[in-house]
């Protein structure tokens, strides 16, 4: 990923906050930063101790919201997500004990450890915003972000989330391992006490709505538009793939390229904004025949296949004139 032009002052300053705690994982932080400025949510797969977690932490410091945590297990119940009524014998009614979900930045460690039920609540309420308990529709908070994690290592015990429901996920991202230099910056830094006990919020969760508000107000031209919709096209008909693009990618990835483009500090989208995002927009989207994964091919290297295949809007002076 390279960077398109200098961030947005805001944008900056959470980067730098949360570099005090992950450290040379710029692109990883610039890439969640970009779902929960679209109103997105992101699937982060990497092997245990890369600092999953710790991203999650030092973002919800970083833009003073409330953090909730959900360690998905194989015996949790969707009501340990969503909450329970419990009955009060003092006041001889049932009240409600909210669940972890109507926290604003949730993380679901481990996703794929939890049976299919479970994950079903987690994921109706991203789609749907609200929760449902006893009849009742309860909204969730605002902002409402979720990021989930999942280790690729683990297959005992684990339920993988099918394809029509990992389209729920605006990103998929990995951390990836640290080089040496940064892995000894890291053992510096920890020392007698763990840096993010010393991140401290740099904007109120209104300063947060706002940033959400402007890049959803992005302009997307015709032609970035028209750029993908023909790579959506272009997926449902290749030869190596099962199951192209949906409608639904092509809003993630219009929603996405906004939120991208107002991180780099614009108030326009640029078909750069649309390649850089692709392979993590639309590799979890895609469905590979089978023939294709057995000669070795990824969603990843396909997407570039589809970049590589779809003609790139040039004429870029008039991509951001209204």
């Amino acid at each position: 990923m390279t960077k398109l032009s200098i961030y947005h002052p805001s944008v900056s300053r959470i980067i730098d906050n949360i570099n005090k705690v992950i450290i040379g994982k710029e692109e990883p932080i610039v890439l969640s930063l970009t779902a929960l400025l679209a109103g997105g949510h992101v699937l982060l797969e990497d092997v245990p101790g890369v600092g999953k977690t710790m991203l999650v932490r030092s973002l919800a410091r970083s833009v003073d919201c409330d953090f909730k945590r959900i360690q998905f297990t194989p015996d949790l119940l969707p009501s340990d997500v969503t909450g329970v009524s419990i009955y009060n014998p003092k006041t001889l009614e049932f009240e409600f004990r909210p669940g972890p979900i109507l926290g604003n930045i949730v993380l679901a460690d481990e996703i794929n450890r939890t049976s299919p039920k479970t994950q079903s609540a987690l994921l109706e309420a991203m789609e749907e915003k609200n929760i449902t308990v006893e009849g009742n529709a309860l909204p969730l908070a605002d902002p409402f972000f979720v990021m989930a994690t999942q280790n690729p290592v683990d297959y005992e015990g684990t339920y993988s989330l099918p394809e029509a429901q990992l389209d729920r996920f605006l990103l998929k991202l990995r951390m990836g391992y640290p080089n040496a230099q940064e892995e000894m910056q890291m053992l510096d830094s920890v020392g007698m006490k763990h840096p993010i006990n010393r991140v401290e919020p740099v904007m109120t969760k209104a300063d947060l709505l706002k940033m959400q508000e402007a890049a959803a107000n992005v302009y997307v031209a015709p032609q970035i538009q028209q750029y993908i919709v023909d790579l959506a096209q272009i997926s449902r008909s290749h030869p190596d793939v099962y199951l192209g693009l949906s409608p639904r990618g092509s809003i993630a990835m219009m929603r996405a390229a906004k939120a991208y483009a107002y991180i780099h500090n614009r108030d326009y989208c640029l078909p750069d904004d649309v390649q850089v995002l692709a392979p993590f927009v639309l590799g979890h989207r895609i469905l590979l025949r089978s023939e294709a994964r057995y000669d070795g091919l990824t969603p990843e290297r396909l997407v570039q296949r589809l970049l590589e295949a779809v003609d790139v809007p040039v004429e870029r002076e008039s991509v951001h004139e209204r």
